[in-house]
């Protein structure tokens, strides 16, 4: 048994970056993880192998759809899964090797296995109990299931399933059309099979800016995925050949079926917190199942804290890191916060989607007065020469102040570009002083100038 100053409990985005962070401020740190590697959901089975397949198979996408048109010609490549899976696997394992090299660098212990917390100050992992000031709880999230589909990660899967399947389908159907279900289904469209994403509500992505999400919608059925939105599950169920979905349209009750070799299910995460003990332990939690705390992420029971995919706010990576490093501030006795006002989401398929802030509906809604300045890519230049002038910049700025409030792109580098605004907006900047900062030309970035720009006098290239 050892004492530490603390133990966090999952080696995810959110507990590692808690853990380094802790030891980095002079706490004696041990991080609990299960996994026979670090990095959570995210580096093993979510965001950054997701991302490996995005890449191959956009080249891929760039070899039949553009090669031709920049002179590039010759025999198109064909596709070895074996090949793409290992190459796949070779990122996930020198992610999390790095992680690894971390916490011997931070000098933050590793205890291998599952933890529970049999008592305040306490972690239990395998027959050890140790002793703790404090214990973060950074457990994650897990796929939230569907009454009546049935996940065997073979032919009905979850996104775990999908990143490794035995061969490339036909066909499949993508129950859910938020991030997931899109990055995924875009993946296997650019394969050759053909999508089909069923969507409960009457629009994709919810939650996003609403012009946004049709002209994302228009440019993804471009590229062969079909979809039909308003639409209940009821069920599937395996077949000879794959599983078929079954599924009523909100707007008549009609019932209909459609069939595939995959049914991907994508309907969002719930917080995984499993196997802890917190009920027994007296931690509060929240109607949703996620762990309860206060403004200090500390939970009902003292010297128990929470953050990341556990605790209420949006299931991102980088919204757990922010949590996980400001938890670690205020267990060093120091100041922490997360500005939830600013943190950004990124839709990673082509063209990429990324937002911060207001939505224009959220606007309306509030009743504030406000602006919009847009500018398409089909005015940039750079873009046009990538064969992605598809899409735009939209900016919205208070109508008095020109303090800006949100800014929502579709288009190439969107995750990437979103993060000026994100800067802009941490040091409550106005939309006039973007468009007064100078941007290098040729990039895409100056259409986000533009967009500014466009929130006074004008833009000048649209």
């Amino acid at each position: 048994m050892a004492d530490f100053d603390v133990i966090v409990i999952g080696g995810g985005p959110g507990g590692y970056v808690c853990a380094i962070r802790c030891a980095q401020l002079g706490l004696k740190t041990a991080c609990v993880e299960g996994r026979e590697t670090l990095g959570g959901t995210c580096l093993n089975v979510g965001c950054i192998p997701s991302k490996a397949l995005l890449n191959a198979t956009h080249h891929l996408h760039e070899v039949h759809e553009n090669f031709e048109k920049m002179g590039l010609m010759g025999a198109a490549p064909k596709v070895d899964w074996a090949r793409m899976q290992a190459y796949k696997a070779d990122v996930v394992n020198g992610n999390t090797k790095g992680i690894e090299f971390l916490f011997k660098k931070n000098k933050v212990t590793w205890l291998k296995g599952w933890g529970s917390i049999p008592a305040a100050g306490q972690v239990k992992v395998g027959d050890e109990v140790h002793n703790a000031k404090a214990i973060v709880i950074a457990t994650g999230s897990e796929p939230a299931s569907l009454p009546g589909v049935t996940v065997d990660e073979e032919v009905v899967v979850t996104s775990t399933g999908a990143l490794a399947l035995g061969k490339i389908p036909k066909s499949m159907v993508v129950i859910g059309a938020g991030v997931i279900g899109l990055e995924m289904g875009s993946v296997y469209a650019r394969l050759g099979a053909e999508v089909t994403v069923v969507e409960y509500l009457d629009a994709i992505t919810p939650g996003i800016d609403g012009e946004v999400a049709k002209s994302f919608q228009k440019l993804l059925a471009k590229q062969g995925l079909k979809f039909v939105l308003g639409a209940a599950v009821q069920g599937s169920e395996r077949t000879k050949k794959g599983a078929k979905v079954a599924y009523k349209l909100r707007k008549d009750d009609s019932a209909h079926e459609i069939e595939a070799d995959v049914v991907l299910l994508a309907t969002g995460r719930r917080p995984y917190t499993a196997g802890l003990g917190l009920e027994a332990l007296g931690v509060a939690m929240e109607p949703r199942g996620q762990v309860q705390i206060d403004g200090h992420f500390q939970t009902s029971v003292k010297g128990v804290y929470a953050i990341g995919d556990a605790v209420v706010g949006p299931m991102l990576a980088h919204k757990a890191e922010d949590e996980g490093m400001a938890v670690a501030e205020v267990i060093a006795g120091k100041h922490g916060h997360v500005n939830y006002d600013v943190i950004p989401g990124v839709i990673y398929t082509t063209p990429e989607v990324a937002s911060v802030g207001k939505t224009e509906e959220q606007l309306k809604a509030e009743g504030r007065a406000y602006k919009v300045g847009k500018f398409p890519f089909m005015g940039n230049a750079r873009a046009k020469a990538i064969f992605q002038a598809d899409g735009f910049v939209k900016l919205l700025a208070d109508k008095e102040t020109d303090r800006i409030l949100g800014c929502h792109i579709i288009g190439p580098g969107a995750g990437d570009l979103i993060h000026e605004v994100c800067v802009a907006m941490e040091f409550g900047a106005s939309a006039q002083d973007l468009a007064l900062t100078c941007h290098a030309h040729p990039t895409y970035s100056e259409a986000v100038r533009e967009a500014a720009l466009a929130c006074g006098d004008g833009a000048i290239h649209a």
